[in-house]
């Protein structure tokens, strides 16, 4: 086992003159920069760590990250936070705009185009998912994205069903409630039976789709926000479709965490996040639209600025932190360097590390099954004799004051809140332990 003093010191170490060499990075922690007026010039990312090994991963993985320790934050669900080299050329870039501030804006920067060096970052995320780069368009988050998804959903007329879950993010279901204030929709809501086993799931979304003849339009959540589930989302778009419904589907917990491409999904309309599991900077997401789908999302309140046959129309075109959106491939390549699948079974490590050592608590939930492909890094479970929201609002708060951990109070699922704890790259298990010890020693706090 790690233990927290032997690991940080270890990694402590790592931090020092020979940083570079021992993790196999060639100097490249930090993007490096030539002159303050020139264009950002970064150095190629290498990752040396055995990702197979979970201590060595954490070892590897911690020096990447700059981020506090005196708190042991479980909250990559809502930011990622960026690492080392991601942050540099950050910097970097946020100095080069500002030095050539309208000049850029405008599309008139010598070399180094606007729209040219965002296509750039749209092309690697196009890459990432499997998609062309004209069915990305780049947007201020994964809210704002779904947002422009739904609300512009084309294809809706008065009296059409719109259906979402109790599992769906709380600012997607009143994107759709608006739908009912605006168009006239009928808003079906549900609610996952538990457990969360893949059978339940299917049965429950073929129950809804079968009871809503006038179904339109099917809100599907890749990955809940709220629990840490992972439905069977190809099985769930394709029974929708062969009803006639389409799905917008949220993947905002998504991307840069579970290994997918589009085509996996099956789904035309898909709207995420990059500044959660991907750790680009804040404020950086994005919509696809597949290439055939396009008319069927409107431009953005009429928007204009680009024509109806460029998905970039979709989005608002107001001016947006430019350097975020260009450091994007940074993100993907630091990613790409540490490898996805790799990334992913270690997130889902961290995560078995702490529920396998609560797990036998009396009366202790943990909210989505031990079933393969149901989660990833993100788990919601409740103490026992936990009720209400102000009960897991009272339990975060302890962790936080007494124990110094972040965890989340979530509302919003039918069977009641949950405490939400989401594991990131530069969590360890040190940190851990310190979850599992807190969990043990309050879990007679409702009893």
């Amino acid at each position: 086992m790690v233990t927290r003093r032997g690991f940080i010191g270890r990694a402590g170490g790592a931090l020092g003159v020979t940083f570079g060499v021992s993790l196999g990075l060639d100097g490249a922690v930090a993007a490096t920069t030539g002159p303050s007026d020139g264009w950002p010039d970064e150095a190629p990312f290498r990752f040396a760590g055995d990702m197979a090994d979970f201590e060595a991963a954490q070892r590897a993985l911690l020096p990447l990250y700059d981020v506090e320790r005196d708190f042991a934050t479980f909250d990559a669900a809502y930011y990622g936070a960026m690492s080392r080299p991601v942050a540099a050329s950050y910097r970097a870039y946020s100095q080069w705009v500002n030095r050539n501030n309208s000049l850029f804006l405008r599309n008139a920067a010598p070399g180094h185009p606007r729209d040219t060096e965002l296509d750039r970052s749209r092309a690697a995320v196009a890459k990432l998912l499997g998609a062309q780069t004209e069915e990305i368009a780049l947007s201020g988050g994964g809210t704002e994205a779904l947002y422009a998804l739904i609300a512009n959903y084309a294809l809706l007329k008065a009296g059409d069903a719109v259906i979402y879950a109790d599992v769906d993010y709380d600012e997607m279901q009143y994107a759709c409630d608006y739908l009912e204030q605006s168009r006239g929709a009928r808003i079906v809501r549900f609610s996952l039976p538990e457990p969360h086993t893949e059978a339940n799931i299917l049965a429950a979304y073929d129950r809804i789709l079968k009871e809503t003849p006038r179904a339109k339009l099917l809100l599907l959540t890749h990955l809940s926000n709220r629990n840490g589930l992972v439905p069977p989302v190809k099985a769930i778009v394709a029974m929708a479709k062969a009803r006639g419904v389409d799905v917008i589907l949220d993947s905002a917990q998504a991307v840069g965490h579970l290994p997918f491409t589009v085509e996996e999904t099956g789904a035309d309309f898909i709207g995420f996040s990059l500044h959660k599991w991907l750790a680009a900077p804040l404020g950086t997401g994005g919509i696809y639209i597949r290439k055939d789908r396009l008319q069927d999302i409107s431009p953005w309140l009429g928007n204009r600025i680009h024509g109806p046959e460029d998905i970039r129309a979709r989005i608002p075109t107001g001016t947006v932190d430019f350097a975020a959106r260009l450091t994007i491939p940074r993100a993907i390549a630091v990613q790409d360097a540490i490898g996805l699948e790799a990334k992913y079974r270690h997130l889902v490590r961290l995560r078995d590390y702490w529920v396998e050592r609560v797990r036998d608590i009396a009366g202790l939930e943990i909210l989505v099954p031990q079933e393969t492909g149901r989660f990833g890094a993100v788990t919601g479970f409740r103490l026992p004799g936990m009720k209400g929201p102000d009960g897991a609002k009272q339990a975060a708060k302890l962790f936080l004051d007494k124990y110094r951990l972040l965890v989340v109070a979530k509302a919003g699922l039918a069977s009641g809140p949950a405490l939400r704890v989401t594991p990131a790259l530069f969590n360890s298990s040190a940190e851990l332990d310190r979850l599992v010890a807190a969990i043990r020693a309050e879990r007679h706090l409702f009893t």
